[in-house]
């Protein structure tokens, strides 16, 4: 009877997980199919694929003419891989030595941290945007990597914290008494938090891909614009043209989800083992 018991708690699970799946990817495909479509066929059968009759590729031609994607991938491309380097280097730096050296002033400087991810970066903006004003450097990418960087930074220490708490001290004193320095001995460490750097990348990489906030403030113009900024503004121009609109949102989602879908395991493993610790 248990195992009829389990064998149907089971099959309800399964189900009940299938529907939330068909849920969240329905939309996401029905958007997808429909951007391959005509005016006609979008509204004829918006849940059918397309067929001879409706299949047409005049909306990524549109996106592509008027649009500037192949320039807004390039500006998120680079925001957010040198987002993502600058946050695990001084991730890494600042985290080794909270937890190795034990001064008075350590357990201030992890609450700075842990504050930092309690509060959204967004209610600085004004500030935020003052501040890139007198530097000189508003209406670039440098600005949005320097705001990406500082939004990163706290919870991207507090986990590579509790990595480096799980080094054995064995190790790092065997390497000091072999005469290595500080910074040889934090690269003997780096191969065993390497979960948590994947961990990092995962956490970084996705918010700042596709977020719209800063962007929209901080680097405005046509030569900068992100992707999520490029669809946004795409939308809001074509919203008449829904064979355009779709392929917009398509092209704006799609690297959304190869980047989640990516590191989707190191995102899940890296937070889960790091808390856990």
């Amino acid at each position: 009877m248990s195992t009829q018991t389990n064998r149907l708690h089971s099959t309800v699970t399964h189900a009940l997980l299938l529907v939330f799946v068909v849920l969240a990817i329905g939309p996401i495909l029905v958007v997808i199919m429909n951007s391959f479509k005509t005016t006609e066929g979008i509204f004829s059968g918006p849940f059918l694929p397309p067929n001879a009759d409706t299949f047409n590729l005049a909306g990524y031609e549109n996106v592509f003419k008027r649009g500037e994607f192949f320039l807004n991938y390039q500006n998120s491309l680079i925001v957010t891989l040198a987002t993502v380097v600058v946050t695990i280097v001084f991730a890494t730096l600042a985290a080794y030595a909270l937890t190795e050296y034990k001064v008075r002033i350590t357990p201030l400087l992890s609450g700075f941290f842990i504050i930092g991810i309690m509060l959204p970066i967004r209610l600085g903006t004004v500030p935020i945007l003052q501040t890139m004003i007198s530097w000189g450097i508003i209406d670039t990418l440098l600005a949005l990597v320097l705001v990406y960087t500082a939004m990163s930074l706290p919870l991207a220490v507090a986990l590579m914290m509790t990595y480096f708490r799980s080094v054995p001290n064995e190790l790092k004193e065997a390497a000091r008494v072999d005469g290595a320095g500080e910074f040889r001995t934090l690269g003997i460490t780096l191969p065993l938090v390497r979960p948590g750097l994947a961990a990092v990348a995962s956490i970084t990489m996705l918010p700042v891909w596709n977020d719209l906030w800063f962007p929209l403030i901080l680097a405005p113009s046509r030569e900068n614009q992100t992707v999520t900024l490029g669809v946004q503004q795409f939308v809001g121009q074509f919203q008449s043209d829904y064979p355009a609109l779709l392929a917009a949102l398509t092209l704006g989602a799609v690297p959304l989800i190869v980047l989640f879908t990516v590191f989707s395991r190191q995102f899940i493993q890296g937070l889960s083992a790091g808390y856990g610790k």
